[in-house]
């Protein structure tokens, strides 16, 4: 229990501290397997 609280707490700070780069990153990573499944779409 006291492993899942420090990382419970070290996420909470990790999100407050970079919120908008996980964003940024997950943006990016969706975008890029979008662009993939449509790509391999439209040449099958």
């Amino acid at each position: 229990m006291a492993d899942q609280k420090q990382d419970y707490s070290f996420w909470t700070k990790y999100k407050k501290f970079a919120g908008n780069e996980i964003m940024l990153y997950v943006i990016m990573i969706v975008g890029i397997i979008l662009g993939i499944i449509i790509v391999s779409y439209f040449k099958s």
